[in-house]
């Protein structure tokens, strides 16, 4: 369901326009330092709960804030305060700086006892504010021992036991937590053969404090599963989150596949937990969250239903999950021992659109069916009156087949477990999904290519190397929860609390390319444009429901290509299936949510985030830290590119979030170049293999260098790093200085310093590809931040003659281009263009090449067919001749031109 309470589409044009009324019109720029020099420094911050509604309950807060250049010192303190003057507890840290060594972003941090219902809050730089918060963090030789005030949690730094104790009170409500992996040797074909099983444990390797309070603390953990036969593989990494005054423990887990996906089926992975349980088995209770706030609620021995009834207080209570106090009436007491204990509880979600709850006895005896539901909140409890374990899975249904079980809670030592691979649904295969067809040479492979948009060659198409992130949260309870109280922990397991920053903030910040905002007024036609991007961004939003782009690989992605004739997209037609990035889909919506602060908006981008930070991209192995072009199966691609794990599509999230995993990420990537060596881009292209032993690779301009652009800006503004920072400058000299700069298309780039050599004077070349991942937003950063005039020329350049006539590329450049493909998204280079030269004919032609639509969307439309049985399967919601790649790009110019020369628009 679309959440637009922040600001809706109503309010885009406010957004648009009249929050920037009164801005210095943007062609009056000075040609370096972009727009942030023309405000007053903001001595505030303003900020709001995502979504604009304060959570019912708080388990803290973590988010990140933008400010201009020069107005916040490197060691400033900062102030939170509610709109009635309440100071709130606030622990901060320093995200990115300006070359000034001035904070370009913040991150803060507020424990969990601070909502009280409201909704926005101010952020103030101050000096002499030092973090104050009562968590406690304290570490020893084996372990790490975190205090929120509420929980007390004993973290293990060796063996198998990731946590070992949490308490609450001094009683331990759970111990020995560890990761479980189920494998089998052979997928289940249903050909008689039985595949071989094996158990694997957590075996931890390393342990890292990455923050220790006093409001929030983070512990990292990394380390490998293990079995009995000391195999050691699948590494992962778990990140643990506290918060001051918190009951909650945020579990971040991530694995690295690392098989042979011939052999290596996960047929389970998730984290197990010993519950110790005690009293009266009617006085234990079990709970699952299922679909639009319903609770699953029964007790281990239930009182409810019998032949002899123990009474309506007994009843009542045992229903509530309260203390049943004192004796039963002889009916019932003289008669428990006849009614059956219930320990074991499974509920498991196949599909998107159906799960079932089953229980037995105890191992050992039948299961039977207790309830169905459709899609489950993924959140279960056991315990008692005097305590007991929340647990839930975020994006449950959504990240199938999922799977909670609760086991032996008729014991003193009860059992959970949160599967994220489900052991009751069928192994995972990740196996390439077809045997070549013959594909063994190249001009095979070129002609499959041709035919299905599947750059295929034999050994790529492994998954050696992907990763997959999930998110888990444990609540260590006082006593059962009631139903309401269970729902809301589940709701908000699901929907975490965020806080962000108003929209305007960005922009004056400077930050992401704001700084080239100018005078935006609203008009009948730049509606129309702004309603588009509602409309397109909605379709979208719909089709991730109505086509089912959910599961544990696929979650967060969208499809390429729309089929028209069988009315599906394209999900098994080579090139044209799931989209991994193609045409900056990415970009696209982070930059959507910053205009909109849509909260939908947000959580798409960031499952997208998610996903294609860690699915598409190889980790470890031959093509790390490269990510694969699109495909039927998200590694399937032979192409192995840096335009799909570039940092530029990640750090939007992590300067929103202060994401340590999106961190991690980001900080492969600094070396990517090497991979470039051995592993050539475009792999039909025919391009020729560099010298894997070599100081140097060949890098193009656009893809590649946009993608290496985006690390090493990140990593300098981020810890000031020299070597990110001169491979960044020397790359963008030594391109400038190129025969044809941009145009000169691609050099050897010497890996230790960035720098290019220079390339012969009749190379000569351009892409339709070079500007569509990222390198116009990145090119724009570097502008607004470095003061290189020769690069900016060389930048310039290209972003005027890409879309020119042919008497102006001879004129300007000194040959025609030839004939080039995506003019309309290639319209925000005219306009950047227009705004840096001060050129109001360059701004009219970027208009009309926007509005004219070559090789992007001519004709705006808003008109969708409902599709219903037997016509298809399922009712659909079709738009006409939809594709990613051109709604992307239109998207992104759209709001780029809006931004930088709004008042150029020809509304007549």
């Amino acid at each position: 369901m679309q959440d637009k309470t922040n600001l809706s589409r109503r309010t885009f044009v406010k957004n648009a326009g009249l929050l920037t009324a009164g801005w210095p019109v943007i062609s009056s720029l000075p040609a370096f330092g972009g727009a942030a020099s023309a405000f007053t420094p903001p001595s505030a911050a303003n900020l709001h709960w995502l979504g604009g509604k304060a959570p019912s309950i708080n388990a803290g807060a973590t988010w990140g804030v933008p400010w201009p250049k020069g107005t916040v010192k490197k060691d400033a303190g900062f102030v939170l305060t509610t709109p009635d003057g309440e100071n709130i507890q606030l622990q901060s840290w320093t995200l990115a700086s300006w070359p000034d060594g001035s904070i370009k972003w913040s991150a803060h941090a507020i424990g969990a006892r601070h909502v009280n219902n409201t909704t926005s809050f101010q952020l103030t730089p101050a000096k002499g504010t030092p973090a104050k918060g009562a968590l406690k963090v304290r570490e020893q030789a084996d372990s790490i021992s975190i205090d929120t005030g509420i929980i007390q949690c004993e973290i293990g730094k060796t063996g198998v036991a990731i946590i070992r104790s949490i308490k609450r009170k001094d009683s331990i409500i759970a111990k020995d937590g560890k990761l479980i992996l189920l494998t089998q040797d052979q997928p289940d074909e249903g050909n008689g053969l039985s595949p071989q099983h094996d158990t694997f444990q957590s075996n931890i390797t390393s342990v890292v404090l990455e923050q220790q309070g006093p409001v929030r603390a983070v512990v990292k953990i990394e380390g490998k599963h293990l079995n009995d036969k000391q195999r050691a593989w699948l590494p992962f990494t778990i990140r643990l989150y506290f918060y001051e005054g918190a009951e909650s423990v945020r579990i971040m887990h991530t694995i690295v596949f690392d098989g042979d996906e011939q052999k290596d089926f996960i047929r389970g992975l998730g984290i197990r937990f010993s519950v110790p349980l005690s009293g009266e088995l009617y006085n234990r209770h079990i709970r699952f969250a299922g679909d639009e706030k319903g609770v699953f609620a029964e007790a281990v021995k239930g009182l409810t239903g019998l032949r002899r009834d123990p009474g309506a207080a007994v009843r009542t209570a045992q229903v509530n999950g309260e203390e049943i106090k004192g004796t039963l009436p002889d009916v019932v007491s003289k008669r428990l021992q006849y009614i059956p204990a219930f320990g074991d509880y499974t509920l498991f979600q196949p599909t998107p659109d159906a799960f079932e709850i089953q229980k037995r006895t105890r191992e050992g005896f039948g299961w039977i069916q207790a309830a169905y539901g459709r899609r489950s909140a993924g959140t279960a409890y056991v315990g008692t009156h005097v305590g007991g374990l929340a647990f839930g899975i975020r994006n449950f249904w959504q990240s199938h087949p999922a799977q909670l079980d609760i086991r032996q809670a008729q014991t003193d030592q009860g059992h959970i477990t949160l599967w994220f691979w489900a052991p009751k649904a069928a192994p995972m295969d990740l196996r390439f999904y077809h045997d070549g067809m013959g594909q063994d040479t190249f001009e095979k492979q070129r002609e499959g290519l041709e035919i299905t948009y599947e750059d295929y060659e034999p050994g790529f198409g492994t998954p050696f190397g992907v990763a997959r992130t999930s998110e888990a949260q444990i609540w260590v309870l006082a006593a059962t929860p009631s139903n309401e109280q269970l729902s809301a922990i589940a709701a908000y397991i699901q929907d975490p609390a965020t806080i962000t920053f108003d929209t305007k903030q960005w922009q004056t910040a400077g930050v992401f390319g704001g700084n080239w905002m100018g005078t935006q007024t609203p008009s009948p036609g730049k509606k129309k444009i702004q309603d588009q991007l509602d409309f397109y961004f909605d379709h979208y939003n719909r089709q991730i429901d109505e086509q089912h782009w959910y599961g544990y690989w696929n979650y967060g992605d969208v499809m390429h290509s729309y089929d028209t004739d069988r009315h599906v997209w394209r999900y098994d037609v080579g090139g044209f299936a799931w989209d991994n990035s193609e045409l900056s889909t990415d970009l696209w919506l982070w930059y959507y949510y910053l205009h909109t602060g849509r909260k939908d908006a947000f959580r798409m981008a960031e499952a997208m985030t998610r996903h294609t930070g860690e699915v598409d991209v190889h980790h470890i192995g031959p093509f790390a830290p490269l990510g694969s072009r699109h495909n039927v199966q998200h590694w399937g691609c032979s192409a192995k590119q840096l335009r799909i794990s570039t940092v530029t599509n990640r750090r939007f999230y992590y300067y929103l979030t202060a994401d340590e995993r999106v961190g991690d990420l980001m900080r492969e990537q600094l070396d990517a170049a090497a991979t470039l060596r051995t592993i050539v881009p475009g792999r039909k292209i025919g391009q020729q293999k560099g010298d894997p032993d070599g100081k140097y690779a060949g890098v193009s301009f656009g893809t590649d260098w946009g993608s290496l652009a985006g690390a090493w800006l990140t990593e300098w503004e981020r810890t000031g790093d020299k070597t990110a920072k001169d491979r960044l400058l020397n790359s963008m000299q030594t391109i400038a200085a190129q025969p044809h700069g941009f145009f000169t298309s691609s050099a050897q780039m010497e890996l230790s310093t960035g720098k290019f050599q220079r390339a012969p004077q009749e190379q000569f070349s351009v892409s339709h590809l070079s500007a569509a991942f990222g390198l116009p937003e990145i090119c724009a950063e570097l502008i607004g931040l470095v003061d290189m005039p020769a690069f900016e020329k060389a930048w310039l350049q290209y972003c005027e003659y890409y879309n020119a006539s042919e008497e102006e590329q001879i004129a300007g450049v000194g040959r025609p281009l030839g004939k080039l493909n995506l003019k309309q998204g290639h319209a925000r280079l005219t306009a950047f263009a227009a705004i840096r030269k001060n050129d109001k004919r360059l701004a009219r032609r970027a208009w009309e090449e926007f509005l004219g639509g070559e090789a992007g969307i001519r004709n705006l439309s808003q008109d969708v067919h409902i599709l219903r049985g037997p016509q298809v399967l399922n009712t659909v919601t079709e738009a006409n001749a939809m594709s990613t790649n051109a709604v992307a790009q239109w998207g992104l110019t759209a709001i780029a031109l809006l931004d930088y020369i709004n008042e150029d628009y020809p509304e007549k």
